[in-house]
């Protein structure tokens, strides 16, 4: 009797909603959305899932399922190169949010105009391509580079520093092209507190540091998490800049898929190692959003 009774009830409200001319047009909405989404979601689909369908596939079969493209992620070369990685990433990750915090302040507490033009030199690399500004990294850092110079000339030094072709000069390179990425999720984060609530603090007897840390800081920890959060997982899928600074000593994770597919036409053990750093980068993601929504880490809000 309860079921019937609950049919009946299902079938009346299905009744008046149908007569509703509200849920019409709310369907009538959502299909033309639908419509609208379809080209979009047919480009994500073509050039996304599609793709990584694939990638997962070639990583599992090879005359026959396979997950010997898994286990040697359990090998020393591997593990090492992925451990670099993660070392690299996070010294480029700290360095770029120890320079690119104060900036986004100063940024932040300047006037509008004042403001657009400090940030318009952070984007101003953006206008050069990665490639041109890593080799004039080269010619900067190389042994007969300008800064080598410039310490022989000082007295500093009595023969070249090694700074080019080794972890230092991939680390200075990667800094300088993804400090924009840092900088600019904290000046948004940082634009939208109120002045005044630091004006508050300081009325009520806070210090400068005591008011920054306690009032000022906090309130700009999601721009803190939305920086390091891009920034390390750009570096995890750096490729130009620790190829051609590195000098081969450097080897990183999506050097490794390169030479994979380039040198041994192994496209089993490329798609294997893509597909453990895509793994990876799902997981940073997954774990920001647990800290800060993942609409504020793209920028959305």
């Amino acid at each position: 009797m309860t079921t019937a009774k609950r049919m009946l009830q299902g079938t009346a409200l299905m009744q008046a909603t149908e007569s509703d001319p509200a849920a019409r047009y709310q369907r009538r909405e959502d299909r033309t959305m639908l419509l609208l989404m379809t080209p979009a979601l047919l480009v994500i689909v073509v050039l996304l899932v599609v793709p990584l369908a694939w990638l997962s596939w070639q990583s599992i079969y090879h005359d026959g399922f396979t997950l010997e493209n898994y286990r040697r992620m359990l090998t020393g070369a591997y593990l090492d190169t992925f451990l670099l990685t993660f070392k690299l990433s996070i010294i480029v990750t700290v360095i770029t949010l120890l320079l690119g915090y104060p900036v986004a302040y100063f940024a932040a507490s300047l006037p509008p105009k004042l403001s657009a033009l400090v940030l318009g030199m952070v984007i101003l690399p953006f206008w050069t391509s990665v490639l041109v500004r890593t080799y004039a990294w080269l010619v900067l850092l190389q042994r007969t580079g300008l800064v080598n110079k410039a310490l022989i000339a000082s007295g500093l030094v009595d023969r070249p520093v090694q700074l080019a072709y080794n972890q230092f000069g991939t680390v200075i390179a990667m800094v300088h092209i993804l400090l924009p990425f840092m900088v600019l999720p904290l000046y948004s984060a940082m634009q939208k507190i109120p002045s005044n609530l630091s004006q508050a603090g300081a009325s009520l007897g806070g210090s400068p540091l005591h008011v920054f840390l306690r009032v000022f800081l906090p309130l700009s920890l999601s721009g803190v998490f939305a920086g390091v959060t891009l920034v390390f997982v750009l570096c995890l899928g750096f490729y130009i800049t620790p190829e051609l600074m590195g000098g081969g000593k450097s080897i990183m994770v999506s050097m490794v898929v390169s030479r994979n597919v380039e040198i041994y036409n192994s496209w089993g053990a490329a798609s294997a190692v893509s597909v453990v750093l895509l793994i990876c980068v799902f997981a940073i993601f997954y774990a920001a959003s647990r800290v800060v929504p993942l609409e504020k880490t793209l920028g959305a809000k």
